[in-house]
Order: structure tokens, then C-alpha cells, then sequence
């Protein structure tokens, strides 16, 4: 009796083992599993349209657009230099004198060797016309009529010379000062006073560049221009020529220039080399603020897209094969997926081609918890700091240029 009790006992604290441990393993089940009847929430954000000026970058450099080479059209010794370097010059003011002595000279040479020959020409002249009556009464023979004819035809000729002599000699006298073909800032000179310069050499005396207005050449590829016109001929950029025109410029420290440019013109050849065409945009420079050669970023207004659609860049993932997409939520709170076609990052978001329509609800947060075709609880997608994510319930990126 006593064994059989004992077993009794055995067998009971058994099933009462067996039923702690199935009591705990339902209350785990049950606390790793979803709440019965419910849904995962979801944020999402409601796509609509918005009004989008599309711009393009480009880097580029700064030039002057008029730049004048100092060089001396005759040879000769440097007398004087008329300019402070690194001033502003007004056309037609003088920047050098060579010393004139030599040119001097030569134009009083050309001067008295005209003048020589103006003196025989009367008397040659009368000697001809008297020689031309006596050959027609026969009293002089034919051969002295043409000697005197051929003298006076040569008289005349080098007094014609030596008018081109002085006038030669009076050019190159007004070649000894050198003066500024141009207006703007000179920079500085390559030689001093006493300085040897022999005409038309390599080497400029200084350099002359007008800066206010001042370009900007940029180039652009030839595969953004392709696409630039396909959008304008399917449609989805208005085409506004005073739009088109209008540039604005960073310098090199991020800020903005406070002019607006304009586009002057595009290139009509493709540099084989960079694929390339180059822009040439104009900008105003009242205060010099731009100097040649600097380094800036061209902001091009491309056209307008009153219809553009947005979606949050959190919001877009990539099958296996990098194909991007997209999760939504449909009226009846079911979860779709849905193939995108991206055009270019705005800020935060993305530009979208295809894909998604307005009204659209895009799940941004909470993607990795569902799955095509599953229930969900939609809420919007809020945020602490809207300016600093980027995204807003519209999906709308903030103002910012594109790239």
C-alpha cells in the first residue's frame, strides 16, 4: 500500500510538471506572436503634385570678355611706363613710350627726299610737254622725247614713293607710344624702363581684361542635353525661354553671387574628347567681384514641370536586380507594390517618371513589417524636424537645386 501510494504521488506531481511547463510555453507563444485580430501600422505620406523649376549644376570657370595683349609694333628702348599695375585704363590712354629718336629721324629723312622730288618734277613736267610740241614739227627726234617722258614718269613715281615713306615713318613714330586698346583693369607689367623691346614679340608687355560684364564658360554632356529635350518633347517640361535664360552662380566659398546671369549661347561642337558642348553664360560684375579664372557652379534653369511627383527617398527601395520600388497602401488598406521610374534626387526625395499617381499613400516607414498584399494600419508619417529629414506628408522635398 505503501508503494502503491507513493506512486500515486509520483505519477501526480508529474502531470502537474507537465502542466506548468505547457502553461509556460503557451504564455511565450502567445507573447511572441501578433495582439489576436490585429494590424501592423504603417506611416505613409499622400503623393501630390507640385510645381518644380528643374535646374541643372555645372561647374565652371570665369574669363573676361574682352582681354587685350600689350605687345610694340616697333623695336626699340622702353623710355617711360604710364601706368600704376593693377589699375583701370580707359582706351586710347598711353601705357608706354619707346624712344621716338630713331622713328624721328627716319620720318625727316622720308620728309626731304619727298621734297627733293616734288622740286624735279615741274621742271622734268615742262621739258616733256616742250619736247612733246617740238616732236610734232619734227625738231627733235622721237628718241629724246621718250628719254624726257620716262624721266618725268619716274619722278612722279618716287614722289609717290616717298609720300608712302613719310607716311610709314609717321605711323611708326605714333607706334612708339603704346596705348590701351581697350578699357579695364591692366595687370602687371612684364618689362621696365630701359627695357630692350624688338616689334611684335612673343612675349606681352601686360595684359589688359574688361570684367564688368564678365562669362562664365561651363560645359555640359551631351547626354543631359539628350534628356533635357526628350522631357520638352514628351511633355513634362513647359519650355519658357525667359526661364531657360535665367543662371545663377555659386563661388567657391558656397554662396551665392547676388546677380543673375544669362545664357548667351551653347556650343554647336561636341568636344570629342570630354563628350561635351560648352555654355557661355554672361553675368553682370558692377563691383568685381568675379576675377578670371575663378572656379564657380552655374545654376541653370532648365524649364518648369507643374506636375511633378515626389516620393521620400526613405520611401524607395531595390528588388535583387536594383530595380527600384515602392510600397503603398490602397483604399481598402492593402499593401501593393509598386515599380518605379526614377528621374533625378531633389533634396531628400526623389523625382519620379512613372509609378505612382496623386493620391497615392507610399508607406515610409515600417516597409520591413509587411508584405504585397497584406492588411495594414495606415497612419501619416510624422516627423520632429521636417526641415532636416527633408520630407514632408505630401512627400515634397524642400527648395533645394538639383543635381
Amino acid at each position: 500500500m505503501q508503494i502503491y501510494g507513493r506512486a500515486k504521488r509520483i505519477v501526480a506531481g508529474g502531470v502537474l510538471t507537465a502542466i506548468v511547463i505547457l502553461g509556460g510555453c503557451g504564455q511565450q507563444s502567445n507573447k511572441g506572436g501578433p495582439p489576436p485580430g490585429g494590424e501592423p501600422e504603417v506611416a505613409v505620406v499622400t503623393i501630390q503634385p507640385k510645381r518644380l523649376v528643374i535646374t541643372t549644376e555645372l561647374a565652371g570657370r570665369t574669363s573676361a570678355n574682352l582681354v587685350a595683349e600689350l605687345r610694340p609694333q616697333v623695336s626699340g628702348i622702353i623710355q617711360k611706363r604710364l601706368f600704376e599695375e593693377g589699375s583701370s585704363v580707359k582706351i586710347g590712354q598711353a601705357l608706354y613710350q619707346i624712344d621716338p629718336a630713331p622713328y624721328q629721324a627716319a620720318l625727316d629723312n622720308a620728309k626731304a627726299a619727298l621734297g627733293r622730288a616734288e622740286a624735279n618734277l615741274p621742271a622734268i613736267r615742262l621739258k616733256a610737254d616742250r619736247l612733246r610740241e617740238l616732236l610734232a614739227e619734227k625738231a627733235v627726234s622721237q628718241q629724246d622725247y621718250d628719254d624726257v617722258a620716262a624721266a618725268l614718269k619716274q619722278t612722279e613715281a618716287d614722289v609717290q614713293y616717298w609720300k608712302a615713306m613719310v607716311e610709314t615713318a609717321r605711323i611708326n613714330i605714333g607706334y612708339t607710344s603704346i596705348n590701351a586698346p581697350i578699357s579695364g583693369r591692366i595687370g602687371r607689367s612684364a618689362v621696365t624702363e630701359g627695357a630692350l623691346v624688338t616689334a611684335h614679340q612673343p612675349t606681352a608687355l601686360a595684359t589688359i581684361q574688361q570684367l564688368d560684364p564678365m562669362y562664365v564658360d561651363v560645359p555640359q554632356s551631351t547626354t543631359e542635353l539628350l534628356r533635357l529635350r526628350r522631357r520638352l518633347e514628351e511633355g513634362r517640361l513647359t519650355n519658357n525661354r525667359q526661364i531657360q535664360n535665367k543662371v545663377r552662380l555659386l563661388l567657391e566659398d558656397n554662396t551665392q553671387y547676388p546677380l543673375e546671369g544669362a545664357l548667351q549661347f551653347r556650343d554647336v561642337t561636341v568636344d570629342p574628347t570630354t563628350g561635351s558642348v560648352n555654355l557661355r553664360i554672361i553675368f553682370p560684375n558692377p563691383k568685381g567681384y568675379l576675377l578670371p579664372g575663378m572656379f564657380v557652379r552655374a545654376v541653370l534653369e532648365e524649364g518648369v514641370n507643374p506636375n511633378a511627383l515626389f516620393v521620400p527617398q526613405q520611401a524607395v527601395s531595390r528588388n535583387p536586380k536594383g530595380e527600384p520600388y515602392a510600397l503603398t497602401v490602397d483604399a481598402e488598406g492593402k499593401v501593393r507594390q509598386r515599380m518605379l521610374k526614377l528621374d533625378r534626387a531633389i533634396g531628400d526625395a526623389w523625382l519620379l517618371s512613372s509609378g505612382l499617381a496623386p493620391g497615392d499613400r507610399v508607406i515610409v516607414e515600417g516597409q520591413l513589417k509587411v508584405r504585397d498584399g497584406a492588411s495594414v494600419k495606415a497612419v501619416p508619417f510624422e516627423t520632429g524636424d521636417e526641415k532636416k529629414s527633408g520630407a514632408s506628408k505630401d512627400g515634397t522635398p524642400p527648395p533645394a537645386k538639383s543635381n
